[in-house]
């Protein structure tokens, strides 16, 4: 008899024990007055190789038909023409797309290039389960000519807060202050030449259908990661890296530059609240570039490419009243990943975008940063904020027009009763830049908490 009441006590203290924790555990996931709606921890298995790989036939049929600047859009044709044509004729560009996590509330979307026509990739872009620690997280890697998001299936809720973890990243920038480590520069295997072919911005676009064509650009001294963005369009997906330039509202990527033109770019010191050039010694070329993208003005109308407006330790800068075209907000640690990890977040309130990213930065140690614009701001908006067209009245529309050798066309950029759904992707969506591998954990969405009185 005693022996069962000593079975029933530990079975009771392990109850409440067990009961405590996971309040503990739910309390910390409604914080700030958020709540959390899904949770995606990468313990099931991912698996994506049953799902068809399908040609892209472009054109406004296709399920990734966006716009002008879409991969065979009236953008490259002006600019191309018939060579444009025949460049991307050569090949065909392979896509798939899987929803995956609780209700499928997660999709991630590929895209590689099928050099022979053979219906097979000839490109990388992977989407796998990884052990580290002991614990399950998911790695995704592409090469230079492939793409691949992961990104919300639906539009995102009014109001929200997204994040997720980074717990290891190689795309470029230094290692032990060199670009040069793993037999790669700045991230990319040095085995071939690697171009943006066929997509470029202008310029002369004949020549052999191939990386070898010299006529497109060397990429190797760009490289880059989108560690979490705001897109303005439905079902986000890898394009060519002219379109996504006029497509985000927010959002916090790197760009590595192993070329003399980073000292065009600053890094902020959140310490001393300085800002140093990435040519800088100091600089380890891993900075985070948290973003609001203007939708008053264009630091390119050639492509419709938004002004930067900035927000750091080091002040509010935007980019037409600086000497630097990007200012960074701190700088992230290769070298301490996976041991130690960083969380990215962005969240949408009634009337703002917050950015916050939190680890261990160069400089300052373990930190949260975070910075909140409102939608319209010293009379300044972010880029197309508006999820519903009762948002937005019209006020900061304007027509460009893009003109190329082989004809021009002009657009309304922002025009009376459109809407612009939020849609948060990470990831790599370029189809001809960027290679490198990424592993990350723990992607939630939290949407307002209900307050138990109502």
């Amino acid at each position: 008899m005693i022996r069962k009441r000593k079975i029933f006590f530990t079975g009771l203290v392990l109850l409440l024990f067990f009961t405590f924790i996971d309040s503990k555990m739910a309390a910390a996931e409604e914080k700030d007055g958020w709540k959390l709606m899904y949770h995606e921890d990468f313990q099931d298995l991912l698996s994506f190789d049953d799902i068809p790989w399908e040609i892209d036939s472009y054109g406004d049929n296709s399920p990734w038909h966006v716009d002008y600047l879409d991969d065979d859009g009236e953008f490259f044709q002006i600019q191309g023409g018939n060579d444009f044509e025949k460049q991307l004729e050569s090949f065909d560009l392979l896509r798939k797309r899987a929803s995956f996590g609780e209700e499928g509330w997660l999709t991630a979307e590929f895209a590689v290039r099928d050099y022979d026509k053979d219906g097979q990739p000839d490109t990388e872009a992977s989407f796998t389960n990884v052990s580290q620690d002991s614990q399950q997280a998911a790695e995704l890697a592409t090469s230079f000519d492939s793409g691949l998001i992961i990104r919300s299936t639906e539009a995102l809720p009014s109001q929200y807060r997204v994040e997720y973890t980074l717990k290891g990243i190689d795309f470029g920038g230094k290692r032990d202050g060199s670009f040069d480590y793993d037999d790669k520069h700045n991230g990319y295997t040095i085995d071939e030449r690697k171009s943006n072919f066929p997509w470029k911005r202008q310029g002369d676009f004949s020549g052999e259908s191939s990386h070898l064509n010299t006529n497109f650009g060397d990429v190797t001294k760009e490289n880059g990661y989108y560690f979490l963005s705001i897109m303005d369009y439905e079902n986000p997906a890898p394009h060519n890296n002219v379109f996504i330039h006029n497509h985000r509202k927010v959002g916090m990527d790197a760009y590595n530059v192993s070329s003399s033109w980073n000292s065009g770019y600053a890094v902020c010191n959140p310490q001393t609240g300085e800002l140093y050039s990435q040519a800088d010694e100091q600089s380890s070329n891993n900075a985070i570039n948290g973003i609001f993208f203007a939708g008053d003005t264009f630091r390119d109308e050639s492509i419709g490419y938004n002004s930067f407006m900035f927000e750091t330790e080091c002040g509010s800068f935007y980019d037409d009243d600086t000497e630097y075209s990007i200012i960074s907000n701190a700088e992230i640690q290769p070298e301490l990943m996976p041991e130690e990890s960083y969380t990215f977040a962005i969240e949408r309130t009634d009337n703002s975008y917050i950015m916050e990213m939190s680890g261990n930065f160069k400089h300052v140690g373990q930190q949260t940063l975070r910075y909140e614009r409102d939608f319209i701001e010293d009379g300044r908006p972010i880029w197309h904020y508006n999820n519903t067209s009762e948002e937005y009245n019209g006020e900061f529309n304007s027509t460009l027009t893009f003109e190329g050798p082989h004809g021009s066309y002009s657009v309304e950029q922002w025009p009376e009763d459109s809407a612009y759904p939020d849609y948060f992707l990470l990831g790599i969506p370029h189809i001809n830049y960027y290679e490198g591998s990424a592993v990350i954990d723990d992607v939630k969405l939290f949407v307002p908490g209900q307050d138990e009185s109502e």
